[in-house]
């Protein structure tokens, strides 16, 4: 399955071309594949051999259901899509790219749908019957893909979930609750105590079903990381906090995601982090935002792994982590020939961070970090990426790391703006 980061910096780069964008959908895409293992069934309802009764059958095709039929189906297929000159990445192997002279097709594969690009409509169609002729394919035309509702207004695209929201909304019984203008209650914290919620299953897939929420809503990464992870032993508090998170998913059911044309195609990088958030671990929240041009294409809030010493050590790892997605994307661009012509910038609020991502040497303060953050250090040296200082105000990752007492400022940088909202169309 293609990565959401890949799926927003194809539909990016299409935008910024003025190139069409179309979606097909693979009927029964699963029993395309042909099996390399040995697989054997039980005779089918109503085919029963009666003369044989106990014998099995032996399958040549996956079958729904099957371990083995998404890989089988995922070979079949890309082994047609080499075979007409694409080529996959390897930084995302659900990306297929074609590349003839100035001919230029993007395709991502998302189990079975996809969505097709290409520098011209002949050059798209021309696709599209090739695809046709090998698969039983339907053409759904204008962009509707995994359940996003895709909106174009004049040259942009505008990602909303509304429906999802609505049905989430619906599912916890909370289709006319009172909206609140924050994700999270800015005063509590999360604690581990209190009394274990009467229903631990509900409680885990409405939180399931708000991660995957994130993939349009930015706004509320940090708040849906906070109560995911308390989905092994969920108390009361931690369903007070999500259902703070569907209050305000309720007052927000107009916003989305906006992509649009932007004239460049740099990357920056915003990487934030809040020493020992959590006073029951000491551990530190880090998150991260990725701009390619104007367009928001990846961002993160998480818990680290191990607890920082000092605001230095913790602000350094998270810009190890944003340097590393940095040098993924700048590889993927590669592989979409649309490299990047200028260093990609990470801005960091931690002073002490930015000194020592430039600085080789090892001090005492410095010497427990772990080896394999410093490769930030490698990737400066090298010229792909430039860590700079910004000021707290204007450190646009800050709304994945802590509780903030208004969010509006915070969606508009995001690009997560209202369908109505004319202004978020000025390009």
């Amino acid at each position: 399955m293609v990565k959401p980061a890949t799926v927003r910096t194809v539909l990016s780069l299409a935008l910024s071309r003025r190139w069409p964008i179309h979606q097909l959908d693979v009927k029964n895409a699963f029993l395309h594949g042909t099996l390399s293992e040995t697989v054997y069934c039980a005779q089918p309802a109503c085919f029963e051999d009666t003369a044989h009764p106990d014998d099995v059958c032996r399958l040549n095709r996956s079958l729904y259901g099957l371990k083995q039929a998404p890989r089988a189906g995922y070979s079949r297929f890309a082994a047609y899509l080499l075979s007409l000159g694409f080529v996959e990445a390897k930084s995302d192997t659900s990306l297929f790219v074609y590349r003839r002279g100035t001919d230029t097709i993007y395709l991502l594969l998302y189990v079975d749908d996809i969505v097709l690009t290409a520098s011209s409509s002949a050059l798209l169609q021309q696709t599209i019957q090739a695809l046709q002729q090998e698969f039983s394919m339907k053409d759904l035309g204008e962009l509707h893909f995994l359940g996003m509702h895709v909106r174009r207004h004049g040259t942009g695209l505008l990602l909303s979930q509304r429906q999802y929201m609505l049905d989430i909304l619906e599912r916890a019984g909370m289709t006319e609750c009172k909206p609140c203008s924050t994700p999270v209650d800015t005063n509590p914290k999360l604690a581990a105590d209190g009394p274990p919620v009467q229903d631990a299953s509900e409680f885990r897939s409405l939180a399931g079903a708000l991660q995957y929420l994130t993939f349009t809503r930015p706004d509320i990464a940090y708040a849906v990381q906070q109560v995911c992870l308390h989905m092994h032993d969920p108390r009361e508090p931690h369903l007070a906090a999500l259902k703070h998170i569907l209050r305000y998913i309720r007052g927000t059911l107009h916003l989305g995601l906006l992509l649009r044309p932007s004239s460049q195609s740099e990357l920056t990088v915003y990487s934030d982090a809040d020493w020992v958030g959590y006073p029951d671990t000491r551990k530190s929240t880090s998150g991260y935002a990725v701009f390619l041009g104007d367009n928001l294409v990846s961002w993160s809030s998480k818990r680290q792994n191990t607890v920082s010493r000092s605001s230095a050590e913790a602000e350094y790892r998270i810009v190890a982590n944003g340097v590393a997605e940095a040098t993924w994307l700048r590889q993927l661009l590669l592989e979409l020939h649309a490299p990047p012509q200028r260093t990609s910038l990470v801005y960091c609020d931690n002073i002490s961070a930015v000194y020592i991502s430039s600085n080789p040497i090892q001090h005492q303060r410095t010497k427990h970090i772990e080896i394999d953050l410093h490769f930030v250090q490698e990737r400066v040296a090298v010229g792909d990426v430039r860590v700079m200082h910004v000021p707290t105000s204007s450190q646009y990752a800050d709304i994945f790391t802590k509780r903030l007492p208004s969010s509006v400022e915070f969606r508009s940088s995001l690009n997560v703006r209202a369908a109505d909202d004319q202004t978020a169309w000025a390009c």
